[in-house]
């Protein structure tokens, strides 16, 4: 990668940073967008496989975006990515913060924060939508999505209707997964 190629990288990571309500996860979708639609740095399998290996590895839950930079401009590439989808987040939710704690009763911090809810859930279906993009084309994968909907209904339907504690519906969906049936 040129040094030009690294500062797009950077500058996109750290765009994405401001907008990833949830996490940056919730913005997979402008990533794929610029890695494998505008660059064809990577293809949407790599892409999907980047994801899905940093997921499945112990650390933190952005970890996908190191790998995204290691794949796309080895190690420096994974040094611009990481720096630019952690710094721009973290200096602002630093200033805010103290700000939003001091002023944690008034109409626009409680309007911020109803608001942010129905954006950070779509950001989410967004994602969940790209991701599942494989699995809609190749037909052979169909039982297992049909499992999965059926996993992700009866827990939106436990989540609305019980008091379960989500982290027992996050342990079962593991061990159901775990045992090859979704």
């Amino acid at each position: 990668m040129s040094g030009g190629d690294l500062l797009a990288l950077f500058v996109q990571f750290a765009t994405l940073s401001l907008l990833s309500v949830g996490g940056p996860i919730s913005t997979l979708p402008g990533m794929h967008r610029f890695l494998v639609l505008e660059h064809g740095w990577l293809s949407d399998t790599q892409f999907t496989a980047s994801v899905a290996l940093a997921q499945a590895a112990p650390g933190p839950n952005f970890l996908f975006v190191t790998v995204f930079g290691w794949n796309v401009g080895g190690l420096p590439g994974a040094l611009i990515a990481t720096l630019g989808i952690v710094t721009p987040s973290t200096i602002l939710v630093l200033a805010a913060t103290s700000w939003v704690h001091d002023n944690r009763q008034s109409r626009i911090v409680r309007a911020f924060t109803a608001g942010m809810m129905p954006l950070t859930i779509g950001l989410m279906l967004a994602t969940g939508w790209l991701l599942a993009q494989p699995f809609l084309i190749d037909n052979s994968h169909l039982l297992k999505l049909l499992g999965m909907l059926a996993l992700f209904g009866a827990t939106l339907l436990a989540m609305l209707k019980t008091r379960i504690a989500p982290v027992w519906l996050v342990i079962a969906g593991g061990v159901l997964g775990a045992l090859g049936l979704v």
